[in-house]
């Protein structure tokens, strides 16, 4: 058992970092006030590797172990984490469900566009009744001759309006229930297919998050994904893997408003002597500090098991719901230590604040993940 990084890790940890702070800080304060996602910051994120993560090398992706992954979202988000949650999505979602289980045609054709930086990819399964019980779709794919003709609503898509490439789930035999549901590639520009409403957030703001539009949408039978009805099996398989994402990203957030905190705690003098002298202080510190480590130990123990081939539902909801707590926690607390200029846009812990309640809701709110962890407790034991 080893809890060390190797040394192609720790290069590439200082590798992101030094991106980050290059090519990310620059733009957070324009992308977050517009609510606008600096399109030019894919490439830049393709030219990395970082659209391309866990894909393999001959599909033009990095080839990345999820560890590695994990550490990726980690730094990113550290310094702005609507780019974490651009590139989970992009990679976790999107491009991995193509990976995991699109054919070798579907993967040339897709995955080298995706993980090149030439666009970025979107993932369609919530809708607008079907959130956390995501077999309540209403999405409707229809068999037309060699076509499948799909009608329905998408909701709160990350990279929904960007995206050129989506997956997409929809019905194809209502009598089934979720074994009627099946997993589709469209491309943008496909008729009937459009973006609806951009969502105006409160946090992750320059994180695109749109809703997806089918009218009458012919799309060839080649691109399902997979056999027909295998969609939800795929879709929880594709959100294990996405929840230990979800808990770096995470991870990034409540390191980031620590580190923050830490810094200004030193800095800050009040009675003559820095708040970091007092013991009030350093209790909220040592706390955040050692729940970060916890944290980042269920995460890094989740993605290596998942880098194993193991099934891992309970490990990553584990991950998933202690980090996205954290992130929470650690951001509020750094609030609290700034104070009133906690409250102030020129410093960074506001921003944190906002963005971090999302962790607890996407991709499976923290009641879901809990729910998942005792069914799985429940039948170990």
């Amino acid at each position: 058992m080893d809890f060390l990084l190797t040394q192609e890790q720790e290069i590439l940890k200082d590798s992101i970092k030094n991106f980050a702070e290059k090519e990310i800080r620059t733009r957070i304060k324009e992308s977050d006030a517009k609510g606008e996602w600096p399109e030019e910051l894919t490439q830049k994120l393709g030219d990395m590797g970082l659209l391309g993560i866990v894909i393999p090398p001959e599909y033009s992706g990095a080839g990345y172990s999820n560890v590695d992954y994990v550490i990726i979202l980690e730094e990113i988000s550290k310094v702005d984490p609507s780019v974490g949650l651009v590139v989970a999505a992009h990679n976790s979602l999107c491009s991995n469900h193509i990976n995991l289980f699109g054919n070798e045609e579907q993967k040339k054709k897709y995955l080298t566009r995706l993980a090149s930086g030439q666009t970025l990819g979107a993932w369609g399964l919530t809708e607008p009744e079907a959130g956390s019980d995501a077999a309540a779709l209403k999405t409707r794919a229809v068999k037309d001759g060699n076509d499948w003709v799909l009608n329905g609503t998408k909701r709160f898509i990350t990279n929904g309006s960007l995206a050129e490439i989506h997956v997409v789930m929809a019905i194809t035999d209502p009598e089934k229930g979720r074994k009627g549901i099946s997993a589709f590639i469209l491309e943008k520009g496909i008729e009937g297919f459009k973006p609806g409403k951009k969502e105006d957030k409160l946090g992750i703001r320059s994180a695109d998050t749109s809703e997806l539009i089918f009218e009458d949408v012919r799309v060839p039978a080649e691109n399902m994904l997979g056999e027909e009805g295998s969609g939800y099996r795929q879709a929880m398989a594709i959100l294990d893997g996405g929840r230990v994402s979800i808990a770096g990203f995470s991870l990034g957030i409540a390191a980031g408003a620590l580190e923050a905190s830490l810094k200004y705690a030193k800095e800050r003098v009040q009675f003559n002597r820095p708040i970091a002298d007092f013991q009030a202080i350093q209790w909220m510190l040592a706390d955040g500090f050692t729940e970060l480590e916890a944290a980042r130990l269920l995460t890094y123990r989740a993605a290596y098991l998942e880098d194993q081939g193991k099934k891992i539902p309970k490990e990553s909801a584990m991950a998933k719901l202690f980090a996205s707590e954290l992130a929470v926690k650690a951001s509020s607390m750094a609030v609290q230590i700034f104070g009133g200029y906690g409250f102030i846009k020129e410093y960074p812990v506001e921003k944190f604040y906002r963005d971090s309640k999302l962790a607890t809701i996407g991709e499976g709110t923290s009641e879901i993940q809990r729910w998942i962890v005792a069914q799985k407790v429940l039948d170990e034991y």
